[in-house]
């Protein structure tokens, strides 16, 4: 599947149910790429987290406890989805990704393949 027909599958798809653009921060370091999604609201259970081709798509859904006895007057927050879909470069070794979620942000952690690897070169003396 060519990078257009994906990136046009994703916008069908964000335009089916709308949804929250998390803020994310990438930090980059020698051997890999760490993603900080903020997901308030978001309990694992409700998180999905897939790697498909070059896609990685990071979708979730807020569980706001509603208070017993009490009906909101005014709703900032009407639409209780968050999604993302980033292209991963061929350098990132997408089957090593890992997931925690903690206090409301989700951290990814995608290490860089081994071709990409920064590496040592021996030099000999002739």
């Amino acid at each position: 599947m060519s990078d257009l027909s994906t990136v046009n599958r994703a916008a069908t798809e964000s335009r089916e149910q709308p949804a929250l653009l998390p803020p994310v921060e990438v930090v980059e370091d020698a051997n890999g790429i760490t993603l900080y999604a903020d997901l308030p609201g978001v309990p694992k259970e409700n998180l999905d987290v897939r790697v498909e081709g070059d896609t990685l798509t990071i979708a979730a859904e807020m569980a706001l406890p509603a208070i017993e006895g009490l009906e909101p007057t005014h709703v900032e927050l009407d639409t209780p989805r968050y999604k993302r879909v980033f292209t991963l470069s061929k350098e990132l070794d997408a089957t090593q990704v890992g997931a925690e979620l903690a206090h409301g942000v989700l951290k990814l952690r995608i290490p860089k393949a081994a071709h990409a690897q920064p590496r040592r070169i021996e030099v000999r003396v002739a």
